[in-house]
């Protein structure tokens, strides 16, 4: 398939929230408690709510600025791309980089919104409801068809959790953001009955449970001196264990018609991961009492598990091992592992070196991803205007270069002694 003959939806990118994002949509009586965005002397933007201040990870936003500005040091909105946070915005930059649509996980509150959980009830619900009616009604429905609406959830709550995917279920949002390990947070784990009104309503919903690495809050390093490298490396590990953890457990079984989205755990890893899983059932089902109804885990796990790549070249050579039905491509727009805007290039190279067909092309670049979702683009976007070529002439005359954006340049010494002093902070809250 020639490059821009090719049609992309990402199922992976991230919001940088704008500060009025709860203006339209949080009753009036919780506005003064609200979280807000603080403008420091230093020249950072930071969420505050209560006693808790959330600054934004440079490493969250830096789309189309050189890596010498990558770190974790907090920054201003006025040192990201625009696109981040501005919906008009983003959708020049999807345009750009040839995106046809994008599903965009949460920044500030966390992938599970353990923030709002407070001892209001009343209050913490309002807020996750604000947020989602925010994201569905203004970010995605500025654009139709140009996003895959994603809700938070009410990770302290099953009951009210399983109501409100029913809610914006009715809004057309079939995809709900959650913890790679609620237990890791203090919730009851995967394995506990407490979630079966959450699992019910996924399945009568057709909503997507969506892991995403690092949602649990779990720092994975086995040590407080280990370089940042380690930690970065095994960001997706988490995600191999909740893949286990899920594919094991009695939800699987039960609740037939649940589908879970391993949201930016690569595939490489997943050949491996299925003969593994495969062969521990063969050697031990007979003591631990395994029972897949005659299929083996790995046929389970095809029928209810989604994965997701950006180049990924061992995932894409062997994607018929993994299932071709079970992959879809992401962008990870503005994170530090895009290849914003050049994605389509990569992407490519990776397709003709392994020559993907174009049926399997576009099932991993968007057929898979309209399925899972219950998402048509085609409604709102002519197919013929939707290709990767359409929508970079769409884009023509719109600003992609790398531009320096940082008030100041840090030194990488200073970098590594900042991310040295959040993991020992970090390791020390975990008690470890």
């Amino acid at each position: 398939m020639n490059r821009d003959d090719m049609i992309l939806i990402s199922v992976d990118d991230h919001i940088i929230e704008p500060p009025d994002m709860f203006v339209n949509h949080l009753p009036e009586r919780y506005k003064e408690d609200a979280p807000r965005l603080v403008h420091r002397d230093d020249g950072t933007d930071v969420w505050q709510f209560r006693d808790t201040v959330i600054p934004n990870a440079a490493l969250n936003a830096v789309a189309g600025r050189p890596k010498e500005e990558y770190g974790l040091e907090p920054q201003g909105l006025d040192e990201i791309r625009p696109g981040c946070y501005d919906v008009d915005e983003r959708v020049k930059d999807m345009n750009a980089g040839g995106i046809l649509a994008s599903m965009n996980f949460p920044s500030f509150p966390g992938f599970a919104a353990r923030l709002f959980a407070t001892e209001d009830r009343e209050f913490s619900l309002a807020l996750v409801r604000a947020y989602n009616d925010w994201h569905i009604d203004e970010w995605c429905g500025a654009h139709p068809g140009r996003f895959i609406p994603m809700a938070l959830p009410v990770i302290w709550d099953a009951e009210a959790c399983a109501q409100e995917v029913r809610r914006v279920a009715e809004k057309g949002c079939h995809s709900l953001t959650f913890s790679e390990n609620p237990a890791a947070m203090g919730y009851p784990s995967f394995h506990d009955e407490y979630w079966d009104p959450l699992w019910r309503a996924l399945c009568d919903t057709g909503t997507v449970l969506n892991v995403h690495i690092g949602s649990s809050g779990r720092l994975a390093v086995p040590a407080v001196d280990s370089p940042p490298d380690v930690m970065i490396t095994l960001q997706p590990m988490n995600i191999v264990s909740a893949a286990a953890d899920l594919l094991w457990s009695r939800v699987i079984k039960e609740f037939p018609d649940i589908k879970i989205a391993l949201s930016e755990g690569g595939t490489g890893w997943i050949p491996y991961f299925l003969e593994r899983v495969d062969r521990t059932f063969e050697m031990h089902a007979t003591w631990t009492l395994q029972d897949f109804g005659g299929r083996l885990p790995s046929e389970v796990f095809r029928e209810h598990f989604l994965t997701c790549f950006i180049s990924d070249p061992l995932g894409v050579k062997l994607r018929h091992d993994i299932g071709i039905d079970n992959i879809c491509w992401e962008a990870d727009y503005p994170h530090s592992d895009s290849m914003w805007p050049g994605a389509p290039e990569e992407l490519h190279e990776v397709l003709e070196r392994y020559e993907v067909p174009d049926e399997d092309t576009d099932k991993m670049t968007h057929l898979n991803a309209m399925r899972w979702y219950s998402f048509d683009p085609f409604s709102h976007v002519p197919r013929d205007q939707a290709t990767v070529g359409a929508l970079r002439r769409a884009a023509a005359g719109h600003d992609v270069s790398i531009q320096s954006r940082s008030h100041r340049i840090i030194d990488p010494s200073e970098k590594l002694e900042g991310y040295r002093m959040r993991a020992r902070a970090a390791m020390k809250a975990a008690g470890r």
